[in-house]
């Protein structure tokens, strides 16, 4: 595998500068953009394995970034590939905030100030949950109409092909691996998310809200994942 590209879009030059000098010493190829607006510029023209993204940025903010990437707002609208793995950086303390870039897809929320080197560590951490070859087997998981691919990451339901991030696809990759065995969220948290995640029990019952919306055909009485009450979630349905 060649160098793996970090993209930077902070409006603080001295952080984007430590930041960059810390990748770069782990071998990364650094990109940076100021703005919002120069990001999704560049990210029309640029290729990138994961985006560190400040939320509070001038005109356009992080999460109008990452709701462009994600294709929430306009389906299309911006040519990259709406599984990039996303880092939130936030000065923001409030729970809230960090449930909002959870909602729009977000990996991982990192708080300021942080440690350079606890910065190199997550990215390392989410680039290795984002590359199908490392935690996720290449067996299919078949269940009724639903066909989940590993080797390609998709997923297809009858005729529909759900555009999943890169977490809701290893969460239901996940789920669908153990069919009918309940997971409390902690256990989900740690599995899919892994130890050095930064959350909380929530980011799973916000991922579990999104993934039903996408695979589910009727989210409020789902088919696929079954909500065990006062435990956690489970995948109904045996894999042929």
């Amino acid at each position: 595998m060649g160098k793996q590209t970090i993209f930077i879009v902070e409006d603080e030059a001295t952080i984007r500068e430590v930041v960059r000098k810390y990748l770069e010493l782990e071998g990364f190829i650094v990109l940076e953009a100021s703005s919002g607006t120069q990001a999704l510029t560049m990210l029309r023209e640029q290729t990138v394995d994961l985006i560190l993204l400040d939320v509070m940025l001038p005109g356009i903010d992080g999460f109008d970034v990452t709701r462009s990437i994600r294709r929430e707002r306009e389906p299309g609208f911006l040519a990259v590939n709406g599984t990039i793995p996303i880092i939130m950086l936030t000065s923001r303390k409030d729970e809230s905030d960090r449930l909002v870039g959870f909602e729009l897809g977000v990996d991982d929320y990192i708080p300021k100030p942080f440690s350079p080197r606890e910065v190199v560590a997550r990215v390392k951490a989410v680039l290795r949950r984002a590359n199908p070859g490392v935690q996720i087997s290449d067996q299919p998981i078949r269940c009724g109409d639903m066909l989940i691919d590993p080797t390609k990451r998709s997923v297809v339901i009858g005729d529909k092909r759900p555009d999943l991030t890169v977490k809701e696809f290893d969460l239901l990759y996940f789920l669908a691996q153990h069919p009918e065995q309940v997971f409390t969220r902690d256990q989900v948290l740690n599995s899919v998310w892994g130890f050095e995640f930064y959350g909380d029990e929530s980011t799973v019952t916000v991922h579990i809200r999104r993934l039903r919306e996408k695979i589910e055909p009727n989210p409020a009485e789902p088919t696929y994942i079954q909500t065990v009450w006062g435990v956690g979630y489970k995948f109904e349905g045996r894999s042929a």
